[in-house]
């Protein structure tokens, strides 16, 4: 690729990637692959020889381009391009780098932004499933300023709502693959929830953790991780995703009782390193399992009675606030979350 690639590098929510339309990349998969570990300089701890952060965070790609779907404005195909690994995955979505899909279909010209606020129907590839997003565009151009703040971002920016419905079962099949609001693997009782992200939710102190470490601490100890990889190996067969040993889902969230006011605590691994702090379709696995009565999460959280229920969902950096609607026999029936994106750079990428 001597003569680059048409890329923008953004801030969504709490990742950060590039951001390219489809048109723009290789239509071949083996072609577009080999060019985003080049781009992002995978496989290296260091990812020294791209433009990848040497975190699984800062280490994603957001291909965009116009839908041509029935009330839908965009489609947007989310790829995780692992640090150390010649791998590149599309069995997950990804609801920060979502953030920044809106404006970016709007600086690039897919969508018109002929008011103050523009929402965007983003199809979600990954899933087949629609989400929207409400971007700041006053003058038709999207702004990145303002006064919303988001926990594990320093600063404030142009608040963007996001809100989902019908993502239970996004990836696995049903909410709850198995059917149970609990499944005993190696001898931890797990909850295995599909509500927008495949995830095993466990409380913390069942694995010897107290669901308040660091993510450095929580890194560092081997121990604990190699337990977690075991039960994450035989719950993927039972989600309905195969063999996921070199899949980043189902995501680990240890759970533990809310320490700062809020609902739940979590220490999320996505899937073999600590999350700094928690995705956002993470958030809303987890919330939900808190919903489920029997399961681990909602043993230990502090669930509102209101049918609209505002969870405040704890992680090493902060909380991320999931407001859960739901129907008179309590299932969750859409979720909303608040994020920011930031613009930070526009050009050409080479690799």
């Amino acid at each position: 690729m001597n003569d680059g690639i048409r890329c923008m590098w953004m801030r969504g929510g709490t990742s950060k990637g590039g951001f390219f339309l489809a048109e723009d990349l290789p239509q071949d998969t083996v072609a577009r692959d080999a060019f985003l570990l080049r781009t992002m300089g995978s496989p290296d701890p260091r990812q020294i020889d791209g433009m990848g952060g040497a975190d699984p965070l800062t280490s994603k790609v957001a291909v965009v381009s116009k839908s041509d779907r029935p009330g839908v404005d965009v489609d947007y195909l989310f790829l995780q391009v692992f640090v150390d690994q010649a791998i590149v995955s599309d069995a997950q979505n990804c609801g920060n780098m979502l953030a920044g899909v809106g404006p970016f279909a709007i600086e690039r010209g897919l969508i018109a932004a002929p008011g103050e606020e523009t929402r965007v129907a983003i199809y979600m590839v990954n899933t087949g499933q629609i989400a929207i997003a409400t971007c700041q565009t006053p003058g038709g151009a999207p702004t990145y300023a303002g006064d919303a703040a988001i926990d594990g971002v320093p600063g404030t920016a142009a608040p963007i709502p996001l809100e989902f419905r019908d993502t239970a079962g996004s990836s696995c099949g049903a909410l709850l693959p198995t059917g149970n609001a609990v499944d005993v693997i190696e001898g931890v009782a797990c909850t295995l929830i599909d509500n927008g992200m495949p995830c095993v939710v466990f409380k913390a102190a069942d694995v010897g953790a107290t669901g308040y470490e660091d993510r450095d601490t929580l890194d560092a100890d081997s121990a604990l991780k190699a337990r977690i990889e075991a039960i994450r190996l035989l719950a993927g067969p039972m989600m309905n995703l195969g063999d996921v040993a070199d899949k980043s889902v189902p995501k680990m969230m240890l759970v533990a009782p809310p320490a700062h006011g809020g609902a739940v605590t979590v220490r999320s691994f996505i899937p073999h390193r600590a999350h700094a702090t928690i995705g956002v379709l993470g958030a809303v696995s987890v919330a939900t399992a808190c919903l489920i009565p029997g399961s681990p999460a909602a043993d230990v959280a502090d669930v509102p009675e209101s049918q609209r229920k505002l969870l405040s969902v704890e992680h090493p950096t902060g909380e991320m606030s999931c407001v859960l609607e739901t129907d008179d026999s309590g299932a969750v029936t859409s979720a909303a979350l608040l994020r920011t994106a930031r613009k930070l750079m526009d050009g050409m990428i080479f690799a």
